[in-house]
């Protein structure tokens, strides 16, 4: 519609132009037209009162009257000439030659004596300039009919201005309403898909809650299961080997006095293997539950001591690469990257009967990424997600990382995570500038 009314404005404005060139253009001609009607009316007047004037300074006044005339209709002519169109071409010839016949034929006549003019004066006036005057008045009447016709021309063309201005406009108005219902039809199909959307939306939010619920079910179930675990090797392993120490400590002491030097000895070997044995159950379970060396000797050390434990109990051919992984790393990285190790690794041993398995950790600006890859008999990545990789996932989601399993079957997983160091960098930056404790990033 804002188009419309601009269009509109303008062809409004075109043909108020057109109008008003048109009725000056007339205006002006006919102004033209009748200054040399009227200036040649004059001319005959003067041309008449000197011939028959007897007094020569009347008589020059009315000469000079009459040459004053001519220099106002040779004026009037030239600005006719300056606005002449093609059509009136032939016209203005034949009026500019029958007025220079005229003042032609008026030359002598000037330079007449008094006794001449009386003479042949009124017979001049009717004989020559009377039937000129009419005829020179005759083609100033034909140019004011091509001037009328132009007018009527112009009108037409106004008319024509105006037609075209209703077509147009009732385009414009058809093209509107057409446009409108595309608009209202888009807007609808629009709104409809968005409203399917929104319902995809809600589906997939109520889904994924669902899912969530049995990820909580899940990761209780675990936490419970590990539990028992940890439950079930104390009281097997801890306990009965600490029960079977009180065991001999009682029977050694029972039967010190009866037994000689090397059954006691012996007796205490048996105690002492009892314990380390002990020790060696509690210490497994500390560093499966949290490595000492993580937070001692660093992420690099704790992952290679990883690789060759699990090569000790799994025979797998484990292999660390991470020559460029800083040391001042914040403990929630360190132990997000060592338990993603550990958990595919586990992986790896019990799922995908790998022979080797290669570990690489880069550090690059701005950013931390680890690949495990292994040559077992993979799987389905996009249709099978245990407990363990959703693990690996909310841990790394954690951090703002991002993580990506690329498998199949018969041929290997590879397990990428990349997390983001920047912020975290920065943050490192700022505390230490605040806080110039040396173990502050430690604690």
């Amino acid at each position: 519609m804002a188009l419309a009314g601009i269009d509109g404005l303008r062809v409004l404005q075109q043909i108020r132009r057109e109008d008003d060139r048109i009725r000056r253009d007339f205006l002006f001609r006919n102004h033209v037209l009748n200054d040399v009607r009227s200036q040649l009316y004059l001319s005959g007047t003067y041309v008449r009162d000197y011939l028959l004037e007897p007094e020569p300074e009347r008589a020059e006044t009315f000469r000079a009257s009459l040459a004053q005339v001519r220099k106002e209709m040779e004026s009037a002519l030239n600005s006719y000439h300056s606005a002449l169109r093609e059509d009136e071409q032939t016209a203005y010839a034949k009026l500019t030659g029958e007025l220079s016949q005229y003042w032609r034929l008026l030359d002598p006549v000037l330079y007449w004596g008094a006794a001449e003019r009386r003479t042949r004066g009124y017979a001049f006036l009717r004989d020559e300039v009377f039937p000129r005057r009419q005829a020179v008045l005759e083609i100033a009447g034909q140019v004011a009919e091509i001037n009328e016709r132009q007018l009527r021309a112009g009108n037409q063309r106004v008319v024509g201005l105006l037609l075209s201005f209703q077509t147009r406009l009732v385009l414009t108005l058809v093209v509107t309403l057409g446009l409108g219902f595309a608009m209202a039809a888009f807007s609808t199909r629009k709104i409809l898909k968005l409203e399917a959307s929104a319902h995809a939306q809600y589906r997939a939010v109520a889904e994924a809650r669902g899912q969530l619920k049995d990820l909580s079910a899940r990761l209780v179930q675990a936490q419970e299961t590990e539990r028992r675990s940890l439950s079930r090797e104390l009281h097997d392993e801890v306990g009965q080997s600490l029960s079977a120490v009180l065991v001999e400590l009682g029977n050694l002491s029972a039967g010190l006095a009866n037994r000689n030097e090397e059954q006691s000895r012996a007796q205490v070997e048996l105690i002492r293997g009892l314990v380390e044995s002990t020790v060696r159950t509690v210490r497994n379970m500390a560093l499966l539950l949290r490595p000492s060396m993580l937070d001692d000797l660093g992420l690099v050390p704790a992952l290679r001591w990883q690789a060759r434990e699990v090569s000790k109990r799994t025979g797998m051919d484990v292999s660390v690469a991470a020559e460029t992984v800083s040391d001042d790393l914040p403990d929630e990285y360190k132990t997000c990257v060592y338990r993603v190790v550990q958990e595919a690794l586990h992986n790896c041993w019990r799922h995908s009967g790998a022979t080797t398995v290669k570990i690489r950790v880069q550090q690059e600006p701005g950013r931390l990424s680890l690949s495990i890859q292994d040559d077992g008999r993979g799987f389905e990545a996009r249709q099978t997600k245990g407990l363990g990789l959703l693990g690996i996932e909310e841990r790394v989601a954690r951090l703002g990382g991002t993580s990506a399993v690329h498998s199949a079957t018969g041929s290997g997983t590879i397990l990428t995570a990349e997390l983001p160091l920047s912020q975290v960098t920065d943050g490192q930056g700022s505390a230490e500038q605040s806080e110039p404790d040396p173990h502050s990033v430690s604690r």
